[in-house]
């Protein structure tokens, strides 16, 4: 069944709001599942609307839960997000990061006991609109080991970074630090899929290409098989977001792949820069520019966002493709 948009939000906003999440919650977490599905990222959209409405059911999530900013130092901002869905949560930051930047060129706004935040790269719509640069950092439940480790300990611990240009969308860059996002081992298994040989290891430690064996053991690191570059990225994003801001660690916090377990607890960190702090709006855009040119010099170079963005322009167009009996579902509430 094909959805608009408009009544995709509505649709997934009840089914939150009904399993106890407060309208405003509902609401934000509701336009975040859409933009990711309408962007074709399904492993962080409508695949997510069942796992938050169990985690609102069961307690893992507050739904009562409002943020608030809980510190202030210059430029330097701390959201607490209570324990709620992550999405008011660190659209407060953004905000907040948005405005501490152009009063003092540069903000940090973190986010402690927070949730799943989603499409990482999709909080910094904003600050990108507001023709400031922005960097986004989030830790997870543990999903991977350390350097020479067999359990886990880090979460995929994705990054992402958003560059304004003059006239044209900006760059969007989002990675997991996983060698792929654990959200597309979730899809495999619920499909009786297999994954690709070095994503995973299994309980033991042992390389998988199960699914399912992948989600009770541990993902691997970017380019884990040669090199332990990638672990020690997912270290660097875990105290940013942990030890800096107060959230819980990968390995404190429960799967959100199980119905039951604690609050997670985890973390958000944005970064919102203003150019004009530092070599100028105007410099900064052209030499953008030159750098884009350089790059499209080469056939086949697609620009980071570029897809994800067609995708969403014709879904506002075209609506979304939905299994009939997941809305029916929905709406029978």
């Amino acid at each position: 069944m094909k959805l608009a948009l408009a009544e995709a939000r509505s649709i997934v906003a009840g089914v939150l709001a009904r399993a106890g999440a407060s309208e405003a919650m509902a609401e934000s977490t509701a336009r975040a599942l859409v933009l990711a599905e309408s962007q074709g990222l399904g492993s962080h959209g409508l695949s997510r609307v069942a796992q938050y409405a169990t985690h609102l059911g069961n307690g893992r999530v507050d739904g009562a839960a409002r943020p608030a900013v809980i510190r202030r130092r210059g430029g330097a901002i701390l959201v607490d997000a209570a324990h709620g869905l992550a999405f008011p949560a660190c659209e407060l930051a953004v905000r907040e990061a948005i405005s501490a930047a152009r009063e003092h060129g540069v903000a940090f706004a973190g986010v402690s006991r927070s949730h799943h935040c989603g499409v990482l790269v999709d909080h910094l719509r904003p600050i990108a609109a507001a023709g400031l640069v922005g960097l986004g950092f989030a830790n997870s439940p543990a999903a991977m080991p350390a350097a020479g480790g067999r359990h886990a300990i880090f979460g995929t611990n994705p990054v992402a970074a958003v560059f304004p240009r003059r006239g044209a969308d900006p760059l969007m860059i989002d990675l997991s630090l996983s060698e792929v996002a654990r959200g597309k081992v979730m899809v495999a298994a619920k499909e009786g899929r297999p994954i690709p040989s070095g994503w995973a290891l299994d309980a033991e430690g042992r390389p998988t290409t199960d699914a399912k064996a992948a989600l009770e053991g541990s993902m691997l690191p970017i380019g884990a098989v040669s090199s332990p570059k990638g672990a020690m990225l997912a270290l660097v994003v875990e105290l940013l977001v942990t030890a800096l801001i107060g959230g819980h660690y990968g390995f404190e916090a429960s799967s959100f792949f199980v119905d039951e377990g604690n609050r997670p607890g985890i973390g958000q960190a944005f970064v919102a820069i203003d150019p004009g702090a530092l070599a100028g709006g105007d410099a900064y855009v052209d030499r953008v520019e030159v750098l884009v040119a350089e790059m499209l010099k080469d056939e086949g170079v697609r620009l980071p966002g570029a897809r994800r963005e067609a995708l969403r322009r014709r879904a506002e167009t075209e609506g979304i493709e939905v299994p009939d009996p997941l809305v029916a579902r929905w709406r029978s509430g």
